[in-house]
């Protein structure tokens, strides 16, 4: 999945099994690391390269992240979001209406 604004681009990347958010120039800003197993797409680490933390990122790369896992057939579809990473976790207390995602395991 690609999707851009003016300032950033957000990409699935698959062979690295990370969601990434990239500025104008290229230059990578965030990375969120995931495993999917078929069923539940666990979100392992989030990370935001330190000179552009602060600058709100990580929750454009999650928002971008689970995105693209509603569209490609998260819960309705039987997929499912295991938050592994702490900030993952925070994003959805924050977002409770996304909470119809989450594995319930």
């Amino acid at each position: 999945m690609d999707a851009s604004d003016s300032a950033t681009t957000f990409t699935r990347n698959d062979a690295a099994s990370r969601y990434e958010l990239h500025d104008a120039s290229g230059e990578l800003l965030a990375a969120l690391d995931y495993r999917d197993n078929g069923t539940a797409v666990s979100l392992t680490r989030a990370f935001t390269v330190p000179v552009h933390r602060r600058q709100g990122h990580a929750a454009t790369l999650t928002a971008g992240a689970v995105a693209d896992i509603e569209a490609r057939g998260g819960a309705a579809g039987g997929t499912t979001v295991v938050p592994m990473c702490w900030y993952v976790a925070r994003w959805f207390e924050e977002h409770p209406e996304k909470a119809g995602l989450l594995d319930a395991r």
